[in-house]
């Protein structure tokens, strides 16, 4: 029973004992806090390089309690979940750094509260992150971490095909013209192409054992006579670098084939005419082959390579189409022009082609004979119209009036009968001499010109009665005159015949003659 008690009062001691260490325990935590939150180490955030440079990692510890010792400043790595470490400084024992950053590690400005360290030459193995560690009694140990990029700017390159790029009729397939390359990058480059050929690409990406990435980038099109020296340009985009590689295509084709040299005025006994043969290839044409579409060349033909040559003067025989072949590394392609002769020169259009002409024409042998033919073609226009201008002179003098209107009374719209009086009328009705111009009968009125001849000499006078008029006599009654005006009846047909006069009356065109 007293065993018992014992053991009661046992427990009881022990319970004691443990509130008593429990309470120092607290008082020594509540001691110690404040030098804890004392002590900060400082670092950056993260830092990054590119390979081959040199970075700078920050490190600093700061201390307010002078009770807390630093022992030793060290720099370590994370690898694979455990600590590298890089290296150290001792205030004893100064600096050690541990391979395999011997040559590449060193500290700033060594102290207990400044571990900054420079990494030179930056490898992409070096990526990672990075501990700066401060060892302090009897607190332990403090650290914190840092962050290391390492970026690796692409190696840009572009090329053209080493494979020649060729134009070929009849293969419109598309084929690789270039090839742009952003090889080794980190990150990996973005490529673009810039030009005015259609075309398309395709891009790919591998990616290398140490972590970069290698861009292709393939520029395709269809090789044309149109894209040969056209600029294509390859456009990397790394960050905030833009670097470019322009290269120009050379395409290969055919040659392209003209003739010149007839300028379509080829004419008789015209010199110094040829032909010339132009080829627009890549590679240039090396062979030139002329001939005629129908037979072969004339005997004073000779070819010149490129040329044509015409020996002589120019005759009938040398009209035809005349065809030149050119032929590069590529193939053979043909150009023609038809040749047409002329009997004489045709009217230049320029005074460039007029000189040439006056060229032609003097070193030819119908040279001299052009003031000669330009004489005698003024005199003929000349004579031509000088004779056109007598025609209408006579003409008119042939239609002149000869007569007196006073001399005869017409009975149609001399404005007499409207009052029914007759004028006095003299005694003999005089009639125009007529000039020996006149007299030469009319090619026009033969017929009537006997008649005047009949009436000039006095031999018949009824010939007016033949007339679609008749005249009054002042001796003539009133009575008379009606009677003869409602005896004359005119056919409907001979009111053609009549020539309206400026006094209102109307007169047969064969009186206007007399």
């Amino acid at each position: 029973m007293l065993y018992a008690v014992s053991s009661r009062v046992g427990v009881r001691m022990d319970s004691g004992l443990c509130a008593e260490r429990t309470a120092r325990l607290l008082l020594l935590v509540a001691a110690v806090l404040p030098v804890f939150q004392a002590q900060t180490v400082t670092v950056d955030d993260s830092v990054s390089g590119f390979i081959s440079t040199d970075v700078i990692l920050s490190c600093t510890f700061v201390n307010n309690n002078p009770n807390i010792k630093i022992t030793q400043v060290t720099w370590q790595k994370a690898t694979n979940g455990s600590k590298q470490n890089i290296a150290i400084f001792h205030p004893s024992m100064g600096v050690s750094v541990l391979p395999p950053y011997q040559d590449r590690v060193s500290f700033k400005n060594p102290s207990l509260d400044d571990a900054t360290i420079q990494l030179t030459n930056l490898e992409l193995l070096d990526e990672g992150v990075y501990i700066c560690e401060f060892a302090t009694f009897p607190t332990g140990n403090r650290e914190s971490q840092v962050n290391l990029t390492v970026f690796a700017k692409p190696v840009i390159d572009a090329d053209l095909s080493p494979s020649p790029i060729i134009a070929r009729t009849g293969h419109p397939g598309k084929i690789v013209v270039a090839t742009c390359t952003s090889a080794n990058g980190k990150p990996p480059g973005i490529i673009t192409w810039e030009t005015k050929v259609n075309g398309e690409t395709v891009v790919k990406e591998s990616r290398n054992q140490n972590g970069t990435i290698t861009v292709t980038s393939q520029y395709l099109l269809v090789p044309s006579r149109e894209a040969h020296r056209q600029p294509l340009t390859c456009v990397v985009n790394y960050q905030m670098d833009r670097t470019t590689k322009v290269l120009m295509l050379n395409v290969q084709y055919e040659p392209e084939v003209t003739v010149e040299g007839f300028d379509g005025n080829w004419y008789l006994n015209r010199e110094g005419v040829r032909l010339t043969c132009k080829a627009d290839g890549n590679p240039p044409a090396t062979k030139y082959n002329w001939k005629m579409l129908n037979g072969s060349l004339p005997v004073n033909v000779e070819p010149q390579n490129t040329t044509l040559l015409f020996k002589g003067t120019v005759t009938y025989d040398l009209a035809g189409t005349y065809i030149c072949e050119a032929t590069n590394a590529i193939g053979t392609r043909s150009g023609l022009v038809e040749v047409n002769i002329t009997e004489s020169p045709q009217i230049p259009k320029s005074d460039k082609d007029k000189a040439r002409v006056r060229h032609d024409l003097d070193n030819s042998g119908n040279g001299s004979n052009i003031p000669l033919i330009g004489g005698i073609v003024g005199g003929a226009v000349l004579i031509l119209l000088i004779g056109v201008i007598v025609f209408i002179v006579l003409r008119k003098r042939q239609q002149t009036f000869k007569g007196d209107y006073n001399t005869k009374k017409h009975v149609f719209g001399n404005g007499y009968n409207k009052a029914g009086i007759i004028p006095p009328a003299p005694q003999h009705i005089p009639y125009q001499e007529e000039s020996d111009e006149d007299k030469k009968p009319s090619p026009m009125n033969v017929s009537y010109e006997n008649e005047r001849k009949v009436m000039r000499d006095g031999a018949d006078f009824d010939v007016d009665s033949k007339r679609p008029y008749f005249t009054v006599d002042e001796g003539d009654t009133q009575e008379d005159f009606d009677d003869q005006t409602l005896s004359f009846q005119y056919q409907p047909d001979l009111t053609e015949d009549m020539v309206s006069q400026n006094d209102g009356s109307i007169i047969s065109k064969k009186e206007w003659y007399v």
